[in-house]
């Protein structure tokens, strides 16, 4: 069983999944890239981009085939190696002492 620690926090899913579409919105503008040839490059359809930048709703997959065509994908999962680090909890008295 995982050990889950719940966190007062203000965001919610709707929030964070918002942030995401405004982000890659902004990395796809950036790049100078239409709908239509992001489309081509992720396979996502440009219905759902348009969809994903107008309500932040889409696949978990299709976000990251968006991701990897806008952005660099290590950086996504560089967020969860840090969680992994974080939750190792010290096994011997000198961990302790080096942390």
């Amino acid at each position: 069983m995982h050990d889950v620690t719940n966190t007062l926090s203000l965001l919610s899913a709707s929030d964070i999944q918002q942030s995401f579409a405004v982000y890659l919105k902004q990395q796809r503008k950036i790049k100078k890239l239409s709908r239509s040839v992001l489309a081509e490059r992720s396979t996502v359809p440009m219905s759902t981009i348009k969809k994903f930048e107008t309500t932040g709703k889409i696949s978990l997959r299709q976000l990251l085939l968006l991701w990897q065509s806008l952005d660099d994908l290590t950086r996504l999962q560089a967020l969860l190696n840090s969680v992994e680090s974080k939750s190792s909890f010290p096994k011997t008295i000198d961990e302790v002492l080096i942390s």
